[in-house]
């Protein structure tokens, strides 16, 4: 990816921040995906992207993480972090514990990206690709 600016203090900045840039850099990477994948009319990209980026698949893919024992202890304060952010707001289309499993999980995509770990991003959004795949696998 490209240099961008160093953000000072990244292991200090509160979940949410981590969560605003995690949100941002895993949606470049859905959209990436599905390009790759050969999609390029908007609305069916759309109704694609959604099954990646909805709160729901974040929550699941985060606790597939979690179970897996892929995250290290550094990793799971992170995510305790991003699950523990309070945001003033309430969740629309969700509940609050699948919204804040979602925000911990763009916590940790947001973390890694912050401090240029770019081989970790790439390594955990792929898992969280096939996670998800599995998942719809299993419902046909």
């Amino acid at each position: 990816m490209a240099e961008f600016e160093t953000v000072n203090d990244v292991k200090q900045l509160n979940g949410l921040a981590l969560a605003y840039i995690g949100d941002a850099v895993y949606e470049v990477y859905v959209r990436r995906h599905l390009l790759a994948g050969g999609s390029v009319r908007p609305h069916e990209l759309h109704r694609r992207a959604v099954r990646y980026v909805s709160a729901r698949a974040q929550a699941r893919v985060i606790l597939a993480l979690l179970d897996e024992g892929v995250l290290t202890e550094e990793e799971k304060d992170i995510v305790r972090r991003g699950r523990n952010a309070k945001s003033g707001t309430i969740p629309k289309n969700t509940d609050v514990q699948t919204y804040r499993h979602s925000t911990a999980f763009e916590a940790l995509i947001g973390y890694h990206f912050l401090v240029n770990n770019e081989k970790r991003v790439d390594e955990l959004i792929g898992r969280s690709f096939a996670i998800i795949e599995r998942e719809e696998r299993a419902l046909e």
